[in-house]
């Protein structure tokens, strides 16, 4: 709720996000938690550099919670179930640390992986 009330840009890129969601289907869903990871990540990143003494939690935050959303949610039926979720929960714990002592190439290699597999799905 911060982030709504520091900008009006920022309530409405949450409002954006929100409708996209809402009208998505599954498939829509997943590429949306990606671009929003790689975002998150690219915004962790430009923090840094600007402040490499401290950690960008509340992007590292956020892309955290998508990784777990992303883990939590490959379907039980899916072939790729076992893989994904090992790949997901990597991510996520790799993210995890960052936000205790955030280290660029660890935070730009997340970011790579999100993007790559967003680049997969076409």
């Amino acid at each position: 709720m911060q982030m709504l009330m520091r900008s009006p840009s920022a309530a409405y890129a949450r409002v954006d996000l929100d409708a996209r969601i809402e009208a998505a289907s599954s498939a829509d869903l997943t590429r949306i938690c990606l671009e929003e990871a790689v975002a998150a990540l690219g915004q962790a990143l430009i923090a840094l550099e600007r402040q490499p003494e401290s950690a960008p939690r509340e992007p590292l935050s956020r892309a955290h919670g998508i990784a777990l959303y992303l883990a939590r949610s490959v379907a039980p039926d899916n072939p790729m179930r076992g893989a994904l979720v090992t790949f997901y929960g990597g991510l996520t714990d790799t993210i995890s640390r960052n936000m205790v002592q955030a280290r660029y190439s660890e935070i730009a290699s997340v970011r790579g992986d999100f993007a790559d597999l967003l680049g997969a799905l076409g």
